[in-house]
């Protein structure tokens, strides 16, 4: 009996989680400043991880942001409630530092095979430092690494995907990965050896 009470007192609370969601949204959509600062608070922390991984420093990943948000009230009427709020805004923090990144910096294509002499280290390494060790070492990485290192191995976007993004092609982002982790292993060496 208490295991029933436990399911329905869960979906109940999604189901106010969401109708709240909705009319947050709602508010926002009819400009209601209290109800922009409350969307605004309630995804800040997240979506600051993700523009810190894409920019070289804090204060450019507070520019994207702001960026990012301006975005999102700009376009919160294409927003389909019952979807996941979060994805829908992470999507366009990401396009946003994908913008800044296109501005700061021009394509550099370098050819795959000059990257296939880089030495491979312990997978596991990186689970000795800290994610603001990790986050540090990322935002040192040049423009190019750092965008394709992003999006592919922590956004889980292909080769095509980040070619796509980036107007790149698939093989500038494979040898730019590959790069990027070199230099990971190089920037972490240095650091922390």
């Amino acid at each position: 009996m208490d295991f029933a009470l436990n399911i329905s007192s869960k979906k109940e609370r999604e189901r106010t989680a969401k109708e709240q969601e909705a009319q947050l949204i709602k508010a926002c959509l009819e400009e209601k400043r209290w109800a922009q600062k409350e969307l605004y608070e309630r995804f800040y922390g997240r979506m600051l991880g993700v523009c810190l991984r894409y920019s070289n420093n804090s204060e450019d990943a507070r520019d994207i942001l702001n960026e990012g948000y301006i975005k999102v009230f700009r376009y919160l009427h294409r927003y389909k409630i019952g979807t996941s709020l979060d994805a829908w805004i992470r999507r366009i923090m990401i396009n946003t530092s994908i913008d800044f990144y296109r501005k700061a910096i021009r394509h550099r294509s370098e050819n795959i095979e000059t990257a296939q002499h880089k030495i491979s280290e312990d997978a596991d390494a990186i689970s000795r430092y800290s994610a603001k060790e990790i986050m540090a070492v990322i935002q040192k990485l040049p423009p190019s690494y750092r965008a394709v290192f992003n999006l592919y191995a922590i956004e889980g976007y292909s080769h095509r995907e980040v070619a796509q993004q980036l107007g790149i092609t698939e093989s500038t982002s494979r040898s730019n990965l590959v790069k990027a982790r070199a230099k990971l292993r190089e920037y972490i060496k240095q650091l922390y050896h």
